[in-house]
């Protein structure tokens, strides 16, 4: 006698495809060990071989002619600044990693989330990596086993450790956006309520990092979700925030003098700038002359280290301090101007950053669109700010930050979420989802 397999539950059959993006997300979570290839971005290349075999045993089309334009557009400037590469291995590592941010793993969302709460449960993943990455980074501050600060080992960066010291920020930030999106959405009061209580929280992990480049964008990304959600919504949550600030603030000593020093420091960027703003205007001035003497391919991926000494001044100094959170005393190299928009410029010149900025407006256009006709029908608010605010902090961000580090592979996810907002064809993948799922589970109970 056969014994017939009993099928999944219904739940977890329904976001068994979102998992493993989910567990992308997760793995962040856990300490960065050395340079090379991390845990999340083994997963990252399974889960986008996976949707590859998927796709040709369904014989079905991968994205619609607009999303393969508009993901695709990056390829072709990459493409050309990679045989501009200093060695072939430089030309394909730099070309491997803008690909898998910019193009295979927002296609691999594309390709896997079929419906809004697939999407909301990738939101939530955010939210919790966040909060991991910030309880570890408070304790950091707490206790001073963080990255050097002004001398002290309080500068929370989570387990991303002191060589990038953005990674916890950008992790915290990202979902202090997405709760933001979340709370402000037309989701049950509890899930608002969870979400807003989530994003308050946020904000200490967030102000501990000293990220001047991360308070800035979540502020603007924040204000932005805010205006679009309502003017009613946007004056209960300014309340919120006030009252928690002043609670953070007035209650439990968050501000304290290094704080404020760092945020005076944000007005005092043209006036009396310190080293860290002069590196960053020399590296800036830096990769200008490079784009100059290349200006349409730039000069090769991956070689703004070897040009920057030649167009650099003076005023740049031998490297960032590196101490604290497990990492002796050592200087780091400046290998890149600290600017996405200008990396690209210089290296990919004006076809590349043409290409890459342009898919990304493109992705912005898209997905503003869809979030007028989520306001006007009242559903998927809280998708739609979530998927416009990823993008639009990463537009801001990438003014005064660049791609490295294991968090890069945050970007990619982020732009994953804002596709799929944008460019999905929501109508046609959430009938399929609707008629195909259920059938399934029939049929397999009926076997």
């Amino acid at each position: 006698m056969s014994h017939v397999p009993l099928p999944l539950p219904h739940r977890a059959t329904r976001f068994a495809p979102v998992l493993p993006l989910v567990a992308v997300v997760a793995l962040l979570g856990l300490p960065v060990a050395g340079d090379g290839a991390q845990p999340a971005d083994a997963v990252s290349a399974l889960v986008v071989g996976y949707c590859v075999i998927l796709l040709l045993r369904e014989r079905r089309r991968p994205l619609s002619p607009r999303a393969a334009v508009v993901l695709g557009l990056p390829v072709a400037g990459v493409a050309v600044a990679a045989m501009g590469a200093a060695s072939p291995a430089a030309g394909l590592d730099g070309t491997a990693r803008y690909l898998q941010v910019f193009v295979l793993v927002p296609a691999a969302m594309l390709v896997l989330l079929r419906g809004r709460a697939d999407f909301r449960v990738l939101a939530w993943s955010f939210v919790g990596l966040a909060l991991w990455q910030g309880a570890v980074g408070v304790h950091q501050y707490v206790t001073g086993t963080g990255a050097s600060y002004q001398g002290e080992t309080v500068r929370a960066v989570g387990t991303f450790g002191a060589q990038d010291v953005m990674g916890m920020a950008t992790a915290v930030a990202l979902g202090v956006v997405c709760a933001t999106g979340l709370a402000l959405g037309r989701t049950p009061s509890w899930q608002r309520a969870a979400a807003a209580g989530c994003a308050v929280v946020l904000l200490v992990p967030l102000a501990v990092s000293f990220s001047r480049g991360a308070w800035i964008a979540t502020a603007l990304t924040c204000a932005v979700q805010l205006a679009l959600a309502g003017l009613r919504r946007a004056l209960k949550a300014g309340a919120a925030v006030v009252a928690a600030g002043v609670v953070l603030v007035g209650g439990f000593g968050v501000g304290t003098a290094m704080l404020q020093e760092r945020i005076d420091s944000i007005t005092q960027v043209a006036d009396a700038p310190d080293q860290s703003v002069v590196d960053r205007y020399t590296l800036w001035a830096s990769a200008v002359g490079m784009w100059r003497e290349q200006p349409l391919t730039g000069v090769g991926l991956k070689n703004f280290p070897e040009y920057r000494d030649g167009h650099a001044t003076l005023a740049l100094s031998s490297g960032s301090d590196i101490e604290g959170a497990g990492e002796t005393y050592h200087k780091q190299a400046l290998l890149s101007p600290h600017s996405m928009y200008l990396l690209v410029l210089s290296e990919q010149g004006l076809l590349g950053f043409c290409a890459l900025v342009g898919s990304w407006l493109a992705l912005l256009l898209c997905a503003v669109r869809t979030l007028g006709r989520a306001r006007r029908d009242g559903s998927g608010l809280d998708c739609a700010l979530v998927a416009c605010g990823l993008l639009l902090w990463q537009l801001v961000d990438y003014v005064y930050g660049d791609i490295g580090g294991p968090s890069t592979l945050l970007t990619g996810v982020a732009l994953g979420l804002t596709a799929w907002w944008g460019l999905a064809e929501r109508a046609s993948t959430d009938a399929a989802r609707q008629d195909t799922l259920p059938g399934r589970v029939e049929e397999a109970v009926a076997r």
